[in-house]
């Protein structure tokens, strides 16, 4: 098959002509693309007839080499802010099969080895093509084509898929990016396969890949669930699976027709990823990736908290104080995988704030007819311009009932977004007025009753007691005043 070069072309489909000619293909998930209708400009790159060192002489006065694999005949070059992975034709020894880990490998590069034989080291026949770059000529040894417009996964070579046993992994990323169905074989198998020799850097770095390239991220979290994954690597989301809840609140249920809070956790996945994507809140990658975690794991708690009680006439299964367990659930699963902050941001911080807190928008519209400044600002105080964290998540867990996936925020989210208008809060007036540097100068005393001044000052202020500085102080004399008065007693 020969491809149309408007259909192929890539921002420096040129510059790599001019400098390899003939020896260049594409392969991967560009070629794979093709034909799915999506443009990337990300490419891999195969070199053939040509050395290691050839090819990085020929590309260092150009940009950015970064020699990652010489003997593995792969480097990584940066042209005009792009990088390239590009890599001579390969084939994998396996010293020990008996030993899943990825470090088991020999890989061997060989610049004259047919390209079918490199394509058939690769994990999926859809990601098992090659292009041609100059002549658009495709080679599609095992029928990557026709699994693309199967929508199916199968593997290249069944005799060395497993491995390499992140392939497992990269199955459901795959299912779930492209919404394609993995071939039956792959589970059988998948489930006897040991996962606990990856690393914690290769698992997470499959998982996030996942969860923020999806659309539906529920379609790769239950393949997490048929392959084994959550089993062996994800023990507190496993649990999930087996945790019910009480079906009068949650009419959903999962594939086996159980009412567990896995499949709600799924629903409220999905709708925080379609609602991460809209304009209003303009979410970036790292941003959808955080919010899609706390709602995975906001109900993480109930793992630990639920059981039979006896409520409003029945028995009723409760999940009391879920939200603070929670966070303590959630502070070993990061300590676990090693995450702390991500690409600049707090992400553990962010994701055990909404574990915690994701009930709270709910408490005050129920208790709307009472509610203070105070109360509002305490929620805002936690979260300040990450607000929107708390907002999506509070609509996309009540929508997880199994209605339609919600459009935007409904009348709470908006109610309570009205509020923070109302009362001026933003990340500059809710900071404290009075610090302890304003109290030394009135003759207070850094140590214990300094602290406690300055908790219950921030109280007053939050219940608009005073509005200034130097309001406040003229209410901080009163208050050591008044505790002067009652020392004395």
């Amino acid at each position: 098959m020969k491809i149309e070069n408007n259909r192929y072309k890539f921002r420096h489909r040129d510059f790599f002509l001019n400098l390899f000619g003939e020896n260049v293909y594409a392969v991967g998930g560009f070629v794979r693309d093709l034909f799915l209708g999506k443009t990337r400009d990300d490419v891999d790159l195969l070199i053939v007839k040509e050395d290691i060192d050839s090819i990085i002489e020929k590309l260092k006065p150009h940009g950015k080499v970064d020699v990652v694999g010489k003997n593995f005949g792969i480097v990584l070059f940066t042209y005009e802010g792009i990088s390239y992975e590009i890599a001579l034709p390969r084939i994998d020894i396996t010293e020990n099969k008996k030993k899943a880990d990825h470090k088991n490998f020999i890989v061997m590069a060989d610049p004259f080895l047919p390209i079918e034989e490199d394509l058939k080291r690769r994990d999926f026949v859809c990601n098992s093509m090659a292009l041609h770059i100059k002549s658009g000529k495709l080679i599609d040894p095992f029928g990557g084509v026709k699994d693309i417009e199967n929508k199916i996964l199968r593997m290249t070579n069944e005799e060395s898929f497993f491995d390499d046993p992140l392939r497992i992994l990269r199955a459901a990323r795959f299912a779930s990016t492209l919404e394609f169905k993995l071939e039956d074989k792959i589970y059988d198998k998948a489930n006897e396969t040991e996962l606990t020799g990856l690393s914690i850097e290769r698992i997470t770095e499959e998982f996030f890949k996942m969860l923020y390239r999806s659309e539906k991220p529920s379609i790769g979290l239950n393949e997490y669930f048929k392959l084994g994954i959550l089993r062996q690597l994800f023990p507190e989301l496993f649990k999930l699976t087996l945790t019910i809840q009480d079906a009068d609140f949650h009419p959903e249920t999962d594939e086996q027709g159980h009412h567990t809070v896995w499949a709600h956790t799924l629903l409220v996945v999905d709708n925080a990823a379609y609602l991460s994507e809209k304009e209003r809140f303009e979410f970036d990658e790292t941003e959808k990736l955080i919010l899609i975690l706390g709602a995975i794991y906001h109900d993480i708690g109930k793992i630990e908290t639920t059981e039979w009680r006896w409520k409003r006439g029945r028995m009723t299964i409760t999940s009391n104080n879920h939200d603070f367990q929670g966070e303590k659930i959630a502070e070993r699963v990061f300590k676990r995988f090693k995450i702390v902050r991500y690409k600049g941001y707090k992400m553990k911080q962010l994701v055990k704030k909404m574990i915690r807190h994701h009930h709270r928008i709910f408490d005050l519209w129920r208790n709307k007819e009472s509610i203070t400044k105070k109360s509002v600002a305490k929620v805002y105080l936690e979260f300040k311009d990450d607000i929107k964290y708390l907002l999506i998540l509070d609509i996309a867990d009540k929508e997880g009932r199994g209605q339609e996936r919600p459009e935007s925020l409904d009348e709470r989210g908006e109610w309570f977004l009205s509020l923070i208008e109302k009362y001026e809060l933003n990340k500059d007036t809710i900071n404290p007025l009075i610090m302890g540097r304003d109290l030394i100068k009135i003759g207070v005393s850094p140590g214990p009753l300094m602290g406690k001044i300055i908790k219950e000052l921030y109280e007053k202020q939050l219940e608009d007691k005073f509005k200034t500085k130097e309001e406040g102080l003229k209410f901080a004399k009163e208050l050591i005043k008044n505790i002067s008065t009652e020392d004395n007693k």
